[in-house]
């Protein structure tokens, strides 16, 4: 005898044989397995493969040349005015949540009235 699961009493109750079939026993399946879901190719394959599909100018060459420059800047300032901009905020933000933290430091340490 054959169970399943009630799905108003959650119980088990019994079940007719036609209702246990599992996969792969069920009759009339074909012999073959079923294709692979990525066998096929998802792109087709052009004439022009090696072109990049990106056609984008490549500015790679012109900013190693500009961070590899010895000119005595670091290398997180040297794009200019909005690199310094966002150096010096991060440095603010970063000094003045440590000295928060030692101010509430401070408050806490100090016993209640």
């Amino acid at each position: 005898m054959y169970y399943r699961l009630n799905g108003v009493t959650q119980r088990l109750t019994g079940a007719p044989t036609s209702a246990y079939v599992p996969q792969g026993l069920k009759p009339g399946l074909p012999a073959e397995p079923s294709p692979l879901i990525f066998a096929s190719p998802t792109k087709l394959v052009s004439e022009a493969a090696s072109q990049a599909e990106y056609l984008g100018a490549n500015r790679v060459p012109a900013l190693q040349k500009m961070f590899q420059k010895a000119d005595g800047i670091p290398v997180h300032l040297k794009r200019g005015v909005m690199d310094k901009m966002l150096y010096r905020t991060t440095m603010g933000l970063t000094i003045g949540g440590a000295l928060y933290c030692v101010m509430a430091l401070y408050i806490a340490a100090q016993p209640r009235k």
